[in-house]
């Protein structure tokens, strides 16, 4: 198995995730919607919005998966932040990079992933909107495209949340929800 290294722009990169105050909350149905459609649309058991925090992968959203996060040296998603282009792995097993990772060896017996990056408008990559099968496969060129664009409308969706959290907290938004005097 081979650890993802760490991206060149990792402090700043760790800062755009930070700032979208998004790690650890609660699940949302927009983000459930879109994996919910992407397991179904690719025909896949496993489908998730991960997120590459500094140790760890945490999963915003995830359908057909119990786990909520795991170690980032052991995460595929670690290694596709590291370019703007989907990465797909059509058999684990013959990947040296995954070929013994211990979510290919033991649960959830990953043998397909697909992901496409969550790139945010100033270029870093938090995460991935990723796709898992126990199976072998590939993805044929209209999957490749639907799963990057699947991946800009999570990516907008994150950058949506962390504009509106600024916006709410900023002077003028308070001062146009005070009451006027009459």
């Amino acid at each position: 198995m081979l650890p993802a290294p760490i991206p060149e722009n990792e402090d700043a990169r760790l800062e755009t995730l930070r700032a979208l105050l998004i790690l650890d909350t609660p699940p949302e149905e927009r983000f459930d919607v879109l994996t919910a459609y992407a397991a179904s649309l690719f025909r896949v058991p496993i489908a998730l919005v991960s997120l590459i925090d500094i140790n760890r992968q945490w999963f915003k959203s995830r359908c057909g998966l119990t786990a909520t996060e795991t170690s980032r040296d052991i995460s595929f998603c670690g290694h596709a932040i590291h370019d703007d282009a989907v990465l797909v792995v059509n058999n684990a097993l013959n990947d040296p990079r995954f070929a013994d990772n211990p979510l290919v060896t033991s649960e959830p017996f990953i043998r397909f992933y697909a992901s496409a990056p969550l790139i945010m408008q100033n270029g870093h990559r938090m995460g991935t909107l990723c796709l898992i099968d126990r199976i072998p496969r590939q993805l044929d060129e209209w999957e490749l495209n639907h799963l990057r664009e699947l991946a800009t409308i999570v990516a907008k969706e994150l950058q949506g949340m962390a504009a509106t959290q600024d916006f709410l907290a900023s002077a003028n938004c308070q001062k146009a929800f005070l009451p006027t005097s009459k």
